[in-house]
């Protein structure tokens, strides 16, 4: 089944080779937390691509100029607790200057939906372009309830960063937040009985903080 065109698949050498490794059962946990790291920022640099520009009247050594600068205030990044910190601190690396929310969700292992647990934003965020990331879109349950609360919270302008995504929890997303765009890393087939992704990649949690 064709995507949604707001799901939108990275195709760049570099995340696929690091795909590959973050993937593979042998990849330390310290290896791991680099890997995410750095596809954060690659991820991150696709989702920042279209955010506004204003002249802005400066000086170099030789002349002045207008030269672009981002408009307006700044990114809100907002990783899902707990393995959404491995990539939020790639697009950190990427816009320093970012501010930081938090969405605290478990997944429900009976059936699957996701409990809220905590949640904290900036007070400005309606001002704000947002930047979820959570490395696992697989049922989506958690992506959805999280982007719900942010709406309720006033927040308009949403993107949602993944590294993986199974494509039942792509097609899900994409229903109910048909204007949140996805970047994400790959999509796979199919999740199998426990909610998980295949062939993807295991639990990222556990493997971020070697706790698998």
């Amino acid at each position: 089944m064709p995507l949604p065109p707001s799901i939108h698949v990275s195709t760049h050498p570099l995340v696929q080779h690091k795909l590959t490794k973050l993937r593979d059962r042998q990849t330390s946990s310290a290896n791991f937390r680099r890997l995410l790291r750095e596809i954060g920022l690659l991820l991150g640099y696709d989702a920042t691509r279209d955010l506004p520009l204003v002249p802005t009247r400066i000086e170099t050594p030789l002349a002045p100029m207008d030269a672009p600068l981002l408009e307006g205030k700044k990114l809100v990044v907002v990783p899902i607790l707990r393995a959404g910190l491995g990539l939020a601190e790639g697009i950190v690396d990427l816009v320093p200057l970012a501010r930081m929310g938090h969405v605290g969700l478990y997944r429900d292992p009976k059936t699957l939906a996701a409990v809220e647990y905590y949640f904290r934003m900036p007070n400005d965020i309606g001002d704000r372009e947002v930047i979820v990331c959570d490395p696992m879109l697989a049922t989506a349950h958690s992506a959805i309830a999280a982007v719900d609360r942010l709406k309720e919270s006033g927040a308009r302008r949403i993107k949602f960063i993944c590294v993986l995504g199974a494509e039942q929890g792509a097609l899900t997303f994409a229903e109910a937040h048909p204007d949140v765009p996805v970047f994400a890393a790959a999509i796979d087939a199919t999740l199998n009985d426990h909610g998980y992704i295949v062939p993807g990649l295991g639990d990222a949690g556990d493997r971020l903080f070697g706790t698998r």
